[in-house]
C-alpha cells in the first residue's frame, strides 16, 4: 500500500515566511553546487555517512527554513528510504525525539547552518570536523548546502502554490515569487559554469563565519 505523504499543519499551511532569501543568497549557494554534487556522489560511493542520515540532516535544515515544497519532497523521499511518518514529523517540528546518539552533534550543525543562513561559525564546523572527521564533516556541510540551494528555491516556489490557493504569504508579493523562480532558472547555467571553474581552481565549498565565537 503506498504511504499517505503528510507534512506538519505549521509547514504546509504556512501563511508567511519563515525565512526569506535574496537573489545574491541564491547566486552564492548555487555556484557550491558541482562541488556539492561531487561530494555528495563520492559519499555515495564510499558511504561514509548513509542516506538516511543526510536525509535527517535535510530535514532539518528546511524545518528551520520553514520550506513547504522541500518539506513535501523530502518526507516522500524519506519514506520511501524506510524513515516512519513519526520521525519525520518529528524533524519538520524539531522536537529532537528519533535522533540518534551519534548523529547529535551533525543534526545541531545543521540547524546553525540554517540559522546562519548558510554562514555557520568557525567554531560550530570545528566541532563537528572533531567528532566526525575530516571526509564526513564535508559530507555534513555539503548535505547542509545541498539542503540550502533547494529551500532558496522551493520557499518562493511554497509561496506562490500558496497565492494560488488564495492564501497569499504575509509580506510577499507576486513579484518577488516568480522572480525568484524565473531568475534561479536563467542563473543556473551561469552559476554552474562558475561552480564548475571554482571547482578546476581547487577552491572550497566551505564558508565559515571566523568572526565571531559561535553563540550559546
Amino acid at each position: 500500500m503506498k504511504k499517505k505523504i503528510t507534512i506538519p499543519d505549521s509547514i504546509g499551511l504556512r501563511i508567511e515566511y519563515k525565512r526569506k532569501f535574496t537573489l545574491i543568497e541564491m547566486y552564492r549557494t548555487f555556484i557550491l553546487l558541482p562541488s556539492i554534487i561531487k561530494k555528495l556522489k563520492n559519499n555515495k560511493k564510499k558511504n561514509l555517512i548513509s542516506k538516511e542520515f543526510i536525509e535527517r540532516l535535510q530535514l532539518a535544515v528546511t524545518e528551520v527554513n520553514g520550506c513547504a515544497a522541500c518539506s513535501y519532497a523530502h518526507t516522500h523521499m524519506a519514506l520511501k528510504q524506510g524513515m516512519s511518518q513519526d520521525e519525520i514529523d518529528s524533524f519538520l517540528n524539531a522536537d529532537g525525539r528519533f535522533i540518534n546518539k551519534d548523529e547529535v552533534e551533525a543534526i545541531i550543525f545543521a540547524q546553525h547552518f540554517a540559522d546562519t543562513r548558510g554562514l555557520p561559525k568557525q567554531d560550530a564546523y570545528n566541532i563537528i570536523e572533531q567528532h566526525y572527521g575530516k571526509d564526513k564533516a564535508l559530507i555534513i556541510l555539503s548535505a547542509s548546502q545541498m539542503m540550502l540551494a533547494g529551500n532558496i528555491y522551493g520557499i518562493p516556489l511554497s509561496a506562490l502554490q500558496s497565492r494560488l490557493r488564495k492564501k497569499p504569504y504575509k509580506e510577499s508579493s507576486l513579484f518577488y515569487e516568480i522572480g525568484m523562480l524565473i531568475m534561479g532558472i536563467i542563473i543556473l547555467p551561469i552559476t554552474l559554469i562558475h561552480g564548475l571553474l571554482r571547482l578546476l581552481f581547487g577552491i572550497s565549498n566551505i564558508r565559515l563565519d571566523k568572526n565571531t565565537a559561535q553563540e550559546d
